[in-house]
């Protein structure tokens, strides 16, 4: 078992790697966490994810670009390769499957792009739909899946005005399923108002609010 000192260091080095798009140093990091008996839930969400958070917060302001963020995202899951194996049963038995998708009408996946990122750190199965998605597949795939959360974004005033006829559906079609929905032009009190269950306002929140509106079911 690493020592605190230690475990810090490696928590940052995993983090560092992936806000420095360093594929060497995030697997170099990465098999040193296994290799020091560092718990692989740990370093993939203090490490790993909080990289990714960084990154998306540069990206908000604009010192990153689409670019780096594959760059970005390339580093995370070439680690998360090594450490996965290495989950303990118990972070496999709370392995939750989350649809994903941006409304139609809106190509813009950036946002939803991040937020499958964090779920995949997380351990969640992630249906990830795309950008431009026909209102009817959220509710087909999250029935198909059996999935317990669906996540909508959109980032057009104009495709969000759908969100409430998908969450209908989806709920129609599993009155158990959860909904999360996100992007710039929605905030807590259009969530509320669309028959959302939660809303994340960045990627790095996503799957905190998961878990906290599963946990309210």
């Amino acid at each position: 078992m690493a020592d605190e000192t230690k475990k810090a260091e490696i928590l940052a080095g995993l983090h560092d790697g992936v806000v420095e798009f360093d594929e060497d140093r995030t697997v170099e990091v990465a098999n040193e966490a296994v290799a020091e008996g560092v718990d692989a839930y740990e370093a993939i969400m203090d490490g790993l994810a909080k990289g990714m958070e960084t990154v998306g917060g540069m990206y908000a302001r604009q010192e990153y670009f689409v670019p780096e963020l594959l760059l970005c995202a390339d580093a995370l899951y070439a680690a998360l390769d090594i450490l996965k194996p290495h989950l303990k049963k118990e972070n496999h038995a709370e392995a939750k499957k989350v649809v994903l998708g941006v409304v139609e009408g809106d190509i813009h996946d950036i946002g939803k792009n991040l937020v499958k990122v964090m779920f995949d750190a997380a351990g969640w199965e992630v249906i990830d739909l795309g950008a431009d998605v026909k209102i009817e597949r959220f509710a087909e795939e999250q029935k198909k899946a059996g999935a317990q959360v669906v996540g909508i974004s959109a980032l057009m005033t104009t495709s969000m005005l759908a969100m409430p006829k998908i969450i209908k559906m989806v709920k129609d079609g599993d009155p158990n399923a959860r909904v999360l929905v996100g992007g710039a032009p929605i905030n807590p009190d259009i969530a509320g108002s669309y028959g959302a269950d939660g809303y994340a306002p960045n990627a790095g929140e996503a799957v905190a609010a998961a878990m906290a509106i599963l946990a309210q079911s």
